[in-house]
């Protein structure tokens, strides 16, 4: 009997991979470990465990190792491997896409608000990935050999705008998740929060799981071993006394990690539509407050949050590559709005 424990990171977090991990045990015979993986692992192949091996991504108690490697009897061994393609038709669309990076390894966009990332229940068409799959059937130098699908690693909220890198490339997909999964990548965001938040900067660490009382919202569970660990580090970048911008550093990944840890701390994103932040949390009772308040909401979609910078090391070249992205539209005016509201306020 072979002791199995399985690290499933779940389809719908920001970060797009799958960690196994198995436990050889004592009756073991010796077996290449491609052979060994492909036997215990659903909707895999041989090829693309062989190019998680090549990148790094199969270890052997804690170290990586070939993949001609030999399995023995209590090894522990492990893969990161990107979540397998869906099995879902793609269909081309003509969007416009900001491009802000572009070669035969991968492609870094800035998203805009009000734009699902893949296709969905709900959401077949006008997304990020139709998108993509239009942009690269119409590449001069097109290759096929990855079916010409957009390779994820991690994905952004629908109203959540800013950075995100996709592979175009099999190794360049499994390269990233492997980054991703070991927490190389350095993420910034920017978000707009409810109430004046008491530290200049801080960490809020607590598990995040799915709500039990709502399936489609994430909860933290401070306490015991249900939800994933979770870690969102902080600082304030402007005080507007009502409201408070702060610059978010991801530590992990989960889903809607951001917006589940400040509703945790009180301070909810401004505008959040799921988790309360599009109620007036926080002000006066005056009807021109109010007023004001609603017109800021009238130019966001949805929560205050962007994705600010994202930084990586290139799966071919190994060299790092950073990048930046401004503020969309709405967010920026919404920030010109309090500005001026608080400044009039100190008057």
């Amino acid at each position: 009997m072979i002791e199995e424990e399985q690290d499933f990171q779940e389809n719908e977090s920001e970060e797009l991979y799958e960690h196994y991990s198995f436990t050889a045990d004592g009756g073991q015979e010796v077996v290449r470990i491609d052979k060994y993986l492909l036997d215990r692992m659903p909707n895999t192949s041989r090829n693309k465990i062989q190019v998680a091996a090549k990148n790094g991504n199969v270890l052997v108690n804690q170290k990586t190792v070939k993949q001609n490697y030999k399995v023995k009897p209590g090894d522990v061994v492990s893969i990161v491997l990107p979540y397998p393609v869906r099995e879902l038709e793609l269909i081309p669309q003509d969007i416009p896409l900001d491009i802000l990076f572009e070669d035969d390894a991968l492609i870094v966009v800035n998203k805009p608000a009000n734009m699902v990332v893949h296709p969905g229940y709900g959401n077949y068409t006008g997304t990020l990935v139709n998108a993509l799959v239009y942009h690269f059937d119409n590449l001069p130098s097109r290759k096929d050999d990855f079916y010409g699908r957009p390779g994820l690693v991690h994905r952004l909220d629908k109203h959540t705008t800013g950075v995100m890198v996709v592979a175009k490339t099999e190794q360049a997909l499994t390269d990233l998740a492997k980054q991703f999964f070991d927490r190389t990548t350095e993420r910034r965001y920017h978000a707009l929060v409810w109430g004046d938040v008491k530290e200049e900067e801080g960490t809020i660490t607590g598990h995040i799981g799915r709500s039990l009382k709502n399936r489609k919202m994430m909860e933290v569970f401070p306490e015991g071993d249900y939800g994933k660990h979770a870690v969102t580090h902080y600082k304030v970048l402007r005080r507007y006394g009502y409201v408070t911008l702060v610059e978010c550093k991801l530590e992990t990944g989960r889903t809607h990690q951001i917006r589940t840890h400040f509703k945790y701390i009180g301070h909810p994103l401004f505008h959040d539509l799921e988790y309360g932040g599009d109620k007036i949390l926080k002000g006066t009772t005056f009807t021109k407050y109010k007023q004001f308040v609603e017109n800021c909401f009238e130019l966001l979609p949805g929560q205050a949050l962007h994705a600010k910078t994202l930084g990586f090391t290139h799966p071919v070249s190994k060299q790092w590559m950073a990048f930046d992205s401004e503020l969309p539209e709405g967010f920026s005016r919404v920030l010109d709005k309090w500005e001026t509201y608080s400044s009039f306020k100190m008057e």
